[in-house]
């Protein structure tokens, strides 16, 4: 892992950009075992396609989804939270195995309590990467926050670390790499996978 002259860890992001990891960041992201991901303006980038029937689609990044597999690979668990009913979210779930989704909430913070406590983990052990003032709550709680480059002020000011990829375009990529690179632990696929 590159450090920098000051000794922080460098992490660098899918777009070539260093950003230094502090020792306190560090100290968080090592106790890291689950990643929980808001969807739209996270997952996505936000945009939503209708038609009179309704929800049609939405665009998901497969670099966040090789990241996604890459901290599954690596033993960190991975949920999605979100205030929409979706089965298009439901869909890219399964397909990522992505085992614990809670949709519709309408508490963010209340979810991310039950969902704490079907996992059996400590909110300190929860990474959480949100875009909007509905993430207030969660991010106020676990033990180490994201957020993508393009969130609202409000969530910028509140994460531990502010992604260069927007949403939809790798932030969720970039923050399972800095957690695996600050675990020390793989960002890459054996050849044979």
């Amino acid at each position: 892992m590159p450090e920098s002259p000051s000794n922080e860890l460098l992490v660098f992001s899918p777009v070539d950009q260093q950003q230094p990891i502090s020792e306190d960041l560090r100290q968080k992201l090592s106790r890291i075992r689950v990643l929980i991901m808001d969807v739209d303006g996270t997952l996505t980038d936000g945009a939503m396609y209708y038609s009179a029937a309704g929800e049609m689609m939405k665009r998901f990044s497969t670099r966040d989804g090789m990241g996604i597999s890459l901290l599954h690979r690596a033993g960190i668990r991975t949920a999605i939270l979100t205030s929409e009913q979706s089965a298009i979210v439901s869909a890219r779930a399964e397909k990522l195995q992505i085992a614990h989704v809670v949709l519709g909430s309408r508490n963010k913070t209340a979810s991310l309590h039950l969902l704490a406590e079907q996992i059996s983990c400590d909110l300190g052990e929860i990474a959480y990467i949100g875009d909007d003032v509905n993430d207030e709550g969660p991010m106020q709680l676990c033990g180490f926050t994201a957020c993508p480059a393009d969130a609202v002020a409000c969530i910028q000011a509140l994460a531990d670390y502010r992604c260069v990829s927007n949403g939809g375009h790798g932030a969720v990529r970039e923050v399972a790499e800095v957690i695996l690179t600050t675990q020390g632990k793989p960002t890459t696929l054996p050849q044979a996978f």
